[in-house]
């Protein structure tokens, strides 16, 4: 008789996780110029005026607005960008990051 035991061959799958998204926030002041603050807005997060110009509205009136989601080390190298971008010129112009719910 044959006591052969065969087994079958498993393979594990590895599955990749999608990375945590973190959201890009422009803080409201009431020092920096709006045509700025839209000039930023075109310039590093690729807008356009209009788009940009309702971001700016929207912060201006709410306080914050989020400006665009992107993974953590985009969204710290935008908002960093942006808000040195302020700071060269003299503004206290503020972008924050923090992750999407």
């Amino acid at each position: 008789m044959n006591d052969t035991v065969t087994t079958p061959k498993t393979r594990t799958k590895t599955k990749v996780e999608r990375p945590r998204l973190h959201k890009v926030i422009l803080i409201n002041d009431d020092y920096t110029p709006r045509e700025f603050v839209t000039m930023v807005l075109k310039a590093e997060f690729r807008m356009t005026e209009d788009q940009a110009y309702k971001v700016m509205i929207t912060a201006h009136k709410l306080g914050a607005c989020v400006v665009a989601v992107f993974t953590r080390d985009v969204a710290e190298t935008k908002a960093k960008r942006a808000t040195d971008a302020g700071r060269a010129k003299g503004y206290p112009l503020l972008f924050t990051t923090e992750p999407e719910e």
